[in-house]
């Protein structure tokens, strides 16, 4: 294996850790404020999400679907957890393996990567792949949740990656 092999092989690995730290924060801090938002936006979000399920979940529903495939409610569960620790993973391992190349791409700490996930994902890859409903049916809590939680994965991932580069060989 070349030395370049070896170090895109380390930002990946690094990217992965990353990722899944930074889902982990981003529960934290969407869950809280999630029990600290107006009911009434909260029941009007479920009424919006495609079968009152998150992203993750209609994932899972649409390849369980298209394969044929059945599981029980805790597979279902954990698959559900896969899928959105995996939203968080593939993304950091390429946002690893993209900083020291693309310039600006850790601009703000990860803020801007963080806003770009938000943006890409959440408003448009995840209503136009029916995992979402359009963003005008969620009310702008949700959304005010998910740029938080978004900005939190970029720092978060963008915090780690920058200890990890002063442990570990680039």
């Amino acid at each position: 294996m070349s030395k370049g092999s070896k170090s895109i092989a380390a930002e990946l690995i690094k990217g992965a850790v990353a990722g899944a730290a930074s889902v982990w924060v981003m529960d934290r801090i969407t869950w809280y404020m999630y029990k600290n938002e107006d009911p009434k936006a909260y029941l009007k979000e479920k009424k919006a999400q495609v079968h009152g399920k998150y992203v993750a979940d209609v994932a899972v529903d649409k390849v369980l679907k298209a394969t044929g495939t059945d599981l029980d409610q805790r597979q279902r569960w954990m698959a559900g957890r896969g899928v959105h620790y995996f939203l968080g993973i593939a993304p950091g391992m390429l946002y690893a393996a993209l900083r020291h190349k693309v310039k600006g791409l850790d601009a703000g700490g990860g803020s801007l990567y963080g806003l770009g996930l938000f943006m890409v994902m959440d408003e448009i890859v995840a209503p136009v792949t029916g995992l979402s409903s359009g963003p005008t049916a969620y009310p702008w809590q949700a959304h005010a949740r998910g740029l938080v939680g978004h900005l939190a994965v970029g720092m978060v991932t963008d915090g780690i990656l920058r200890g990890l580069d002063k442990g570990l060989p680039r």
